[in-house]
């Protein structure tokens, strides 16, 4: 019997054969925390008596880039002299997201990444076995150099078919949470595959396993072929660059099959991520705020898209259009390609490269009773700062047609 990509990157990993259900320690290739979970983890760090970290360490300021008050700033600081003083990489407000920097300049097939953030699966589009966990665990990481993990069982999900236009990525993981729920995949790896999935860019199945974690899955995983190796190579780093796929007669717990021919625009209610309907059930909902951005959809080609919409067009006199970079990278490509300045003309807001309106910490918290359309990962109450507001979750085509409409919109009417 052959294995899922889970095991076959874990097995490389340790050299020798695992399965599903094993215990297993394993040697961490990457670490990585922000500003939220840092400082937890370099309390506990300090409390085993290390001095340096046993492994690549990245510490980020993205949740609250630039800081909003000196209590985050002193975080930042500390974060960046244990940094300085250790060895470990520090990356200052404005470079980006964790997530996407780590994709951009790090991740690479068969690592194991760990990260004390739910959504470091976003890695797994190139191949790594990267799972978030708590700043303990990760201190425990850092000061070892190796995790034990239980090997998790795969499902497997096959997507084929074109995509309609104004379709895409963010809609066929948005469709899959609704089908598994909640807990669906609870501490199983979500596996993507099928003809779709092997035609997606690397952006693509970014927005896939990012969100793998909404459906409880331990990681999110896509096979590393032609398009992650030009990814890479684009970037500078073909030399990471190493085939990697499931055997053909792996087995998994189940089978999922999305057909996407048929599959409209997505959008999730509040307060839950697997609370979804298609874009015609949605009725008329008007929104006060829509938010273009995040580590799920902040990238060049989810921009590219709301351009495509925005282009030319004003955003409706009642909503608010925050548009936030997910890194300084997206940001000078974006600019570049003049996508800023569609969104500026259209009325919209950028803001600096970060997690932005997403945590509630600062930039575009909602006022009581008011609504948001966001093309981030999770829609919880209280999520983006107050817990008397609403979110909307959905796909960069249906955010720029909502931002345009002043009410939850189909992209399709924009075609």
């Amino acid at each position: 019997m052959g294995l899922t990509l889970a095991e076959k990157i874990i097995s490389r990993r340790i050299g020798e054969e695992v399965r599903a259900e094993d215990i297993v320690v394993v040697p961490v290739d990457l670490l990585l925390a922000h500003e939220g979970t840092g400082p937890l983890a370099l309390d506990r760090f300090s409390a085993l008596e290390r001095t340096r970290p046993a492994t690549q360490v990245l510490f980020f300021s993205d949740h609250a880039a630039p800081a909003p008050r000196r209590e985050l700033s002193n975080v930042q600081k500390r974060l960046r002299t244990f940094a300085d003083q250790t060895g470990a990489r520090f990356y200052p407000p404005g470079e980006g997201i964790c997530h996407q920097i780590v994709a951009e300049r790090w991740a690479r097939p068969g690592q194991i990444i760990l990260g004390a953030d739910s959504h470091t699966c976003t890695a797994g589009a190139l191949a790594a076995f990267a799972t978030g966990m708590g700043s303990t665990d990760i201190a425990v990481a850092m000061a070892l150099g190796q995790t034990w993990l239980r090997v998790p069982p795969s499902i497997r999900v096959e997507v084929e078919g074109t995509f309609p236009p104004m379709v895409t990525a963010k809609d066929v993981i948005l469709h899959l949470i609704g089908r598994l729920g909640a807990e669906g995949a609870n501490y199983q790896a979500l596996e993507f595959g099928g003809p779709t999935v092997a035609a997606m860019s690397v952006e693509e199945r970014m927005t896939l396993c990012n969100m793998a974690v909404e459906a409880g899955a331990k990681t999110g995983l896509c096979a590393a072929d032609e398009q992650t190796r030009r990814f890479l190579a684009s970037r500078g780093r073909a030399d990471g660059y190493t085939p990697l796929a499931p055997d053909p007669d792996a087995r998994y717990e189940r089978r999922v099959h999305i057909p996407v021919d048929s599959l409209a625009p997505q959008v999730a209610f509040p307060h839950f991520v697997d609370n979804v309907r298609p874009v015609e059930e949605v009725g008329d909902v008007p929104v006060d705020q829509v938010f273009i951005g995040t580590c799920t959809n902040g990238r060049l080609s989810d921009f590219r898209i709301a351009a495509r919409i925005l282009q030319g067009r004003r955003v409706h006199p009642g909503v608010r259009l925050l548009v936030c970079p997910a890194s300084r990278q997206v940001y000078l490509d974006a600019l570049q390609e003049g996508l800023l300045q569609v969104f500026v003309e259209a009325g919209g807001l950028i803001l600096p490269p970060g997690c932005g309106a997403c945590v509630g910490v600062h930039q575009g918290v909602l006022a009581d009773g008011e609504r948001c359309l966001s093309t981030q990962n999770r829609n919880f109450q209280g999520r983006m700062g107050n817990p008397e507001a609403e979110i909307y979750l959905a796909s960069p085509a249906t955010a720029a047609a909502t931002a345009v409409r002043g009410r939850i919109t189909d992209p399709r009417e924009f075609l």
